[in-house]
């Protein structure tokens, strides 16, 4: 059994790993940290654990009785975690913050489809951004044969719960429901992420990738419209884009056009390649809170841990 605890236990990445670890045949949860929470069951916060577990928060936990962390504190927290903390010689850490994104103080940058022999034999790995996720998936195909020449161009649409569990105007429901609207419009923090591991895959690619971030009125999802200027035909990028999924566990490419409630709920990530001209239109659809955070973490751990990358996540999409 791989020993876990989690720093940070209260917010939407927390609640959806606790449901995925509590679930997992190979896990046994030791503790789940939380200041603020420190004492109460785990389903005063996360009501949908209700009947699955008796566990309670802690203010410290002891890092000398698991083998697996989790830090999923708020964006720039973990780096002072790590700071204060003497972490155990063989703890695997994995980060759900951008914290170490950029594979700082010996973390690997934990996408599988791109990095899975260098996340298996380390010991600290950074989980990518639920952005960033939806868009390299578009790309790495590309960028790994050389084919990125020209501007690419990205929309995607984001749930609320992409912005986190703390209450903001831009997440209340009467504001939300039956809304749409941009934000962060080509300045994205997760532009940084992207740029940087799509110039290792492809040193030439020199070019912008312009991003407008949108929120939707739903709560969970992210949908990517993806372009970009590209000689291959329909036929030799439906190739590409299989050949290079096909060892992939998660990731499918698929013929038809996608939609949101195909990966809802589960780990899935879809991509669909379409030639209109000379332009490749890609789209990719992924559960932010899943293969966008906690369930890539958890296929992170599975990977570190040499176990299936399946194990505790064969979960079935919300479709209706």
């Amino acid at each position: 059994m791989i020993r876990v605890g989690i720093i940070g236990g209260a917010g939407y990445t927390a609640g959806e790993l606790l449901r995925l670890l509590l679930n997992h045949p190979a896990v046994e949860l030791r503790f789940v940290q939380s200041s603020s929470n420190a004492g109460n069951l785990l389903t005063t916060v996360h009501g949908g654990l209700e009947g699955d577990t008796e566990l309670r928060f802690c203010d410290e936990g002891d890092l000398g009785s698991i083998d697996c962390l989790f830090l999923c504190s708020a964006h720039g927290q973990s780096s002072v975690w790590m700071a204060e903390h003497a972490v155990p010689a063989g703890l695997s850490v994995i980060d759900l913050a951008q914290d170490f994104r950029d594979e700082h103080d010996g973390f690997v940058y934990g996408l599988p489809e791109w990095q899975r022999d260098r996340i298996a034999a380390s010991d600290r790995i950074a989980n990518p951004g639920c952005f960033a996720t939806a868009i390299q998936l578009a790309l790495l195909p590309l960028a790994a044969a050389g084919l990125l020449t020209d501007e690419v161009h990205v929309t995607a649409v984001t749930g609320s719960t992409g912005a986190g569990v703390k209450p903001s105007a831009t997440t209340h429901f009467s504001w939300r429901a039956s809304n749409l609207s941009v934000y962060k419009a080509f300045e994205h923090q997760h532009l940084k992420e992207i740029g940087r591991n799509i110039g290792r895959l492809q040193p030439s690619f020199e070019r912008p990738i312009r991003f407008v971030p949108m929120r939707g009125d739903f709560t969970r999802g992210i949908l990517a419209s993806v372009y970009t200027t590209c000689p291959l035909t329909q036929e030799e990028a439906a190739t590409l884009y299989r050949n290079y999924y096909a060892d992939a566990p998660f990731t499918h490419a698929v013929d038809r056009p996608i939609d949101l409630k195909q990966v809802v709920n589960t780990n899935k990530a879809l991509v669909h390649a379409a030639k209109y001209g000379d332009l490749l239109h890609l789209t990719t659809a992924i559960d932010n809170l899943l293969k966008g955070a906690s369930g890539q973490a958890v296929q992170n751990m599975n990977l570190r841990f040499g176990l299936d990358e399946r194990c505790g996540l064969r979960l079935k999409a919300s479709a209706f």
